[in-house]
């Protein structure tokens, strides 16, 4: 990666979904389960408090009832919550915070993250000031976070007019609602709040002269952090520790992914995304990605504006560098979960390593009585093993345009000889790498709409890897910015946080 990254590492994470301690489906013992599994770091979030909850429709009675029954359950829950996500913070290993959720129409949603000890009990504020103060008088350190702000302001969108940067360093830009970095943006709202409104949106708050880094998480509400395609937060820091992602989060040195673990480093004149820059007319922009799948393309945006586009360009098929190879699990038209046994091993090549792509169910308002039962994963496999096994479950697709399979990316080392020896419930396959690097193979586990499995396209390094360097200028009339766009081309997203150059 880049000079301006050296001492740091890579991590990723979820700092805002809910499970049954609220309202949702799951228990915070199956969400943390699901969690280390695909994240080095997460927050399992309780529902706390709406104090402007509109309640002079009788259309919204059930949800005024349905969001009440969870706020009783997460004040029951929050102290014995506290010790068992403190229980679960392992640093080097799994890193865990306390988090509960604060809702207002008036000023959006915000996630309330605690780096060490959270209050002793949830507490209520009728105003986002008022939040402030409870936060300011806090021993221990804390974030505001807004999410979901794409909402348009009154709706339960974020209200611009009232952000500061004090507590809230970064904002969520993009979870299971959408993507919120401007009103086109993919993935687009689709849930019943509503759509996007420009005014709320992460570039029209830019414009405006705000500072903050851009984040990703799920808002899952299925005991599932991380649930792929529902957005992520990924970190540049020093250690997997509380205080050292604390650290880089405050500082921005962050950025906002759907679900795959892109790899994203930019630096303006030598300083990490996040920084903010006295002028200087002559930008020198360095970027450097590697992506789970193939990158389409790399965008660079000035004050909001693209000014380089970047794709890979096409190269020879070198076999000496690593490709990823990803299989992919569901299908079919069960009504119920479908369990699934998959064990790989790599004859003639080497097992890199694996990356989970997992998901929960697809729910965005759960049933308050909890009664889905959470989707559980189980993957063995060591580093430096040339094998593993993974076992899951799988629902039938919510609709044409809603995903619900499983998936995990192999990172590997071959030739066209190299053989991949797989076993899918009981079944026996034995695929070359060079039928995979043409094309996707498909299979079935029964007749025709029975629930399927597809080894992708093997991707070259040369595919899912870029760097480049651009330059720049500009006359200093205001504080410009800039960050990043990354698109691959199976549909997976990262933004990166801006970097800022003050104006003269």
């Amino acid at each position: 990666m880049l000079d301006a990254y050296a001492g740091w590492r890579l991590f990723y994470g979820d700092i805002h979904n809910h499970c049954n301690l609220s309202y949702g489906a799951g228990s915070l013992d199956e969400a943390l389960h699901n969690a280390r599994l695909q994240l080095d770091f997460a927050s399992v979030t309780l529902h706390g408090h709406w104090d402007d909850m509109p309640q002079d429709d009788p259309a919204l009675g059930y949800l005024v009832e349905y969001h009440r029954q969870g706020f009783t359950r997460a004040r029951a829950a929050w102290g014995g919550y506290l010790r068992r996500i403190d229980a679960a913070n392992q640093p080097g290993s799994f890193v865990t915070f306390p988090s509960f959720e604060w809702h207002s129409m008036r000023y959006g949603d915000h996630c309330i993250l605690f780096r060490d000890i959270a209050t002793p009990e949830i507490f209520h504020a009728a105003h986002i000031e008022e939040l402030r103060q409870r936060l300011r008088q806090h021993p221990q350190p804390s974030f505001l976070i807004p999410h979901h702000i794409g909402y348009r302001q009154g709706f339960r969108g974020i209200d611009w007019r009232s952000f500061t940067a004090e507590l809230s360093p970064v904002v969520e830009i993009m979870s299971f609602h959408g993507a919120a970095e401007h009103s086109e943006a993919a993935p687009d709202y689709l849930h019943a709040m509503g759509p996007r409104d420009y005014r709320s949106t992460a570039q029209y708050a830019l414009e405006r002269g705000h500072i903050f880094g851009f984040i990703g998480s799920s808002d899952s509400h299925s005991a599932h952090p991380g649930s792929y395609g529902y957005g992520q937060i990924a970190v540049w820091a020093r250690a997997l520790t509380r205080e050292a992602l604390w650290e880089a989060i405050g500082a921005r040195r962050v950025y906002a992914v759907t679900g795959d673990r892109i790899a994203l480093a930019f630096a303006l004149n030598g300083a990490p995304m996040g920084a903010v820059l006295p002028y200087q007319r002559e930008r020198r922009i360095e970027v450097a990605a590697a992506g789970a799948a193939a990158i389409d393309y790399i965008e660079v945006l000035h004050n909001n504006r693209v000014i380089q586009r970047e794709t890979p360009p096409p190269a020879a098929l070198d076999l000496s560098r690593p490709l990823k190879l990803r299989l992919e699990l569901g299908w079919g038209e069960l009504e119920t979960l479908f369990d699934w046994d998959i064990a790989i091993s790599v004859e003639g090549g080497e097992l890199l390593g694996v990356e989970p792509h997992l998901r929960g169910h697809d729910i965005g308002i759960p049933d308050t009585t909890a009664a889905t039962p959470c989707v559980l994963s189980h993957l063995e496999y060591t580093a430096g093993d040339n094998r593993l096994r993974l076992r899951s479950q799988t629902p039938r697709n919510g609709s044409v345009r809603s995903a619900s399979t499983q998936a995990l990316t192999l990172h590997l080392r071959g030739g066209r000889s190299t053989l991949l020896q797989a076993r899918v419930n009981g079944r026996e396959l034995r695929l070359p790498l060079a039928d995979l690097l043409a094309g996707a193979r498909s299979f079935y586990t029964g007749g025709f709409v029975s629930p399927s499995f597809v080894f992708h396209r093997a991707v070259p390094a040369a595919e899912y890897r870029h760097e480049f360097t651009l330059r720049h200028t500009a006359d200093g009339a205001r504080r410009d910015w800039y960050y990043l766009r990354l698109r691959q081309r199976n549909g997976q997203w990262a933004w990166s946080s801006p970097i800022w150059v003050a104006g003269v």
